[in-house]
């Protein structure tokens, strides 16, 4: 039930997004459900894999290339999901900083309601 309460919110997210940044689109709540979907394969299956590879950057950086990594992920998913629209990297790297604040925001009234 938390997976998909979870999966509910991130799609909520993914869909308030959509409408504030001019450079993402998604279609109707169906896509913006997809999106999330996706998101969370993507980030169970591709993420790590990416991460590892890329360690050495990320310790020169300081952590700050797993933004990329990020960004990275959200545009592999504009090309998966049809009705999922991202217009350039910058955009996915703003996309997926946002949506990153909104996730922990909701996990923050999830946490909350519990006690």
């Amino acid at each position: 039930m938390n997976l998909i309460l979870r999966l509910l919110l991130n799609a909520l997210a993914v869909f308030i997004l959509a409408q504030i940044l001019n450079g993402v689109s998604v279609d109707g709540y169906t896509g913006a459900i997809c999106v999330a979907i996706v998101l969370a394969i993507l980030n169970l299956l591709v993420k790590p894999i990416l991460v590892i590879l890329t360690i050495p950057a990320t310790i020169v950086t300081l952590g700050l290339f797993l933004f990329v990594i990020n960004a990275l992920i959200i545009l592999l998913a504009d090309k998966l999901i049809d009705g999922f629209g991202v217009s350039s990297f910058w955009t996915a790297l703003l996309f997926s900083i946002l949506l990153s604040l909104l996730q922990s925001l909701f996990q923050s009234f999830l946490k909350g309601d519990k006690k």
